[in-house]
C-alpha cells in the first residue's frame, strides 16, 4: 500500500485538532496575557494534536509522530501567540509550518516504506473523501473570515441582521453539497445550487444603500463555492490516480 494514505492521514488530524476540537476559548486562552493560561492551553492543544496523530496514523510502535507532531505545534504556536498575529498572514503563516512539519515527517518516516494493507481499515480514497469533506468545514469558514477581515470587507452592520451563525452553517451544507456534487459527477448541481442561493439570499440586497452587504455576501459565496470546487476536483484527481 502506498505511504501516501499515512500523509492524507496526518493531514487530516490536523484538520480535525487545528479547527473542530479546538474551541474559540482555547483559541483565547492562547493569546491571554497570564502565562498560566495560556501555556495550559498551548498544551492542551498539542496534546490534542499529538494524540489525534497518532489514532489516525495507527502505527503504535511509531512514538516519533505523536512527540514530532505535539512538541512542533506547542513551539509553532508559540511563536504565532508572542507575535499576536491573528490576522489572514498570521493564519496562513502558521498553517504553512504545520503543514511543513506535517510532510517533512512524512517523508522521513513513511515515504520508502510499503504498508500491509490487511492492516488498514479503510481505504486511501476514502480518506481523500472524508479529509475534503473536514476541510469545507471549519477549515474553510476560518479562512473565508480571515480573508474577508483582512480586506476590511465586513459591514459594520453584519453582525446584526439574520439568526446567530446562519451563514456559517449555510456555508457548511453549500460546501457539503457542491463536495457531494463533485463527487458523484454531478457538477451541474453547483449551478443549480447557486441559483437557489441567489434567489433566496441576494433577493432583499436589490436596494443602493445594501451594496456593501450585496457585494460582502457575493465575495463570501464565490469565495466559498471556489474552495469547495477546487477542493472536489482535487481530491477527484488524487483518487484518479489510483494511489492505493
Amino acid at each position: 500500500m502506498s505511504a501516501v494514505i499515512i500523509l492524507i492521514k496526518l493531514i487530516a488530524a490536523h484538520l480535525v485538532g487545528d479547527f473542530i476540537l479546538q474551541s474559540d476559548k482555547m483559541c483565547a486562552d492562547k493569546f491571554s496575557k497570564n502565562k498560566t493560561v495560556r501555556y495550559r492551553a498551548l498544551s492542551e492543544h498539542a496534546i490534542i494534536q499529538a494524540s489525534l496523530a497518532y489514532l489516525f496514523v495507527a502505527q503504535w510502535t511509531n512514538w516519533v509522530v505523536p512527540l514530532v507532531i505535539g512538541v512542533s505545534h506547542f513551539l509553532i504556536d508559540l511563536i504565532k501567540t508572542h507575535f499576536k498575529r491573528k490576522d489572514l498572514a498570521g493564519f496562513l503563516c502558521d498553517q504553512l509550518i504545520h503543514y511543513c512539519v506535517i510532510v517533512v515527517l512524512w517523508f522521513t518516516a513513511f515515504a520508502n516504506h510499503d504498508f500491509n494493507p490487511a492492516t488498514e481499515m479503510f481505504s486511501a480514497n476514502f480518506w481523500f473523501v472524508t479529509t475534503a469533506y473536514i476541510a469545507v468545514l471549519s477549515p474553510t469558514s476560518v479562512l473565508i473570515k480571515s480573508f474577508i477581515e483582512y480586506e476590511k470587507w465586513l459591514p459594520a452592520d453584519a453582525s446584526l441582521k439574520g439568526l446567530p451563525n446562519a451563514g456559517k452553517w449555510i456555508g457548511y451544507l453549500e460546501r457539503i453539497l457542491i463536495l457531494t456534487f463533485v463527487f458523484t459527477s454531478n457538477i451541474e448541481g453547483v449551478g443549480f445550487l447557486l441559483a437557489a442561493k441567489s434567489v433566496f439570499r441576494f433577493g432583499e440586497l436589490s436596494k443602493a444603500k445594501d451594496i456593501k452587504t450585496t457585494e460582502y455576501v457575493l465575495i463570501g459565496t464565490f469565495t466559498s463555492f471556489t474552495i469547495a470546487i477546487l477542493l472536489g476536483f482535487g481530491a477527484d484527481w488524487l483518487m484518479d490516480m489510483n494511489l492505493e
